[in-house]
């Protein structure tokens, strides 16, 4: 009776810990994959950045350069491009750029 009970505790706890969260990440993927537009910028899965120029049942354009378009599975799209990131009102703190004679010296040992 001791090892049906800790047999079945197990089982729960894996459901838990393993296939809830997994569900829950294909049912939000799912999700993106509907809500998607024309116009809107993605990354793709194999990490191609694009805009999505037409909408089809099952596959999307998207251009990636002017006049570079690929044809694409929906299920391809692993994100949008501004969803993580801060909105129009939001601060952004400004990233400082080197010129190449900035840059510093890489260490002796490193260079080929």
């Amino acid at each position: 009776m001791q090892a049906l009970i800790v047999l079945t505790l197990s089982f729960g706890l894996l459901w838990v810990l393993f296939l809830l969260p997994q569900k829950r990440q294909v049912r939000a993927h799912q999700q993106l994959v509907a809500d998607l537009n024309e116009g809107d910028e993605v990354i793709l899965s194999a990490g191609i950045y694009g805009r999505i120029t037409r909408l089809g049942v099952d596959d999307i354009d998207i251009e990636v350069a002017a006049g570079v378009v690929l044809r694409v599975a929906r299920q391809a799209v692993l994100r949008r491009v501004g969803a993580d990131e801060p909105g129009e009102d939001e601060e952004q703190e400004p990233q400082e750029t080197l010129d190449r004679d900035e840059m510093p010296e890489p260490p002796a040992g490193d260079r080929v």
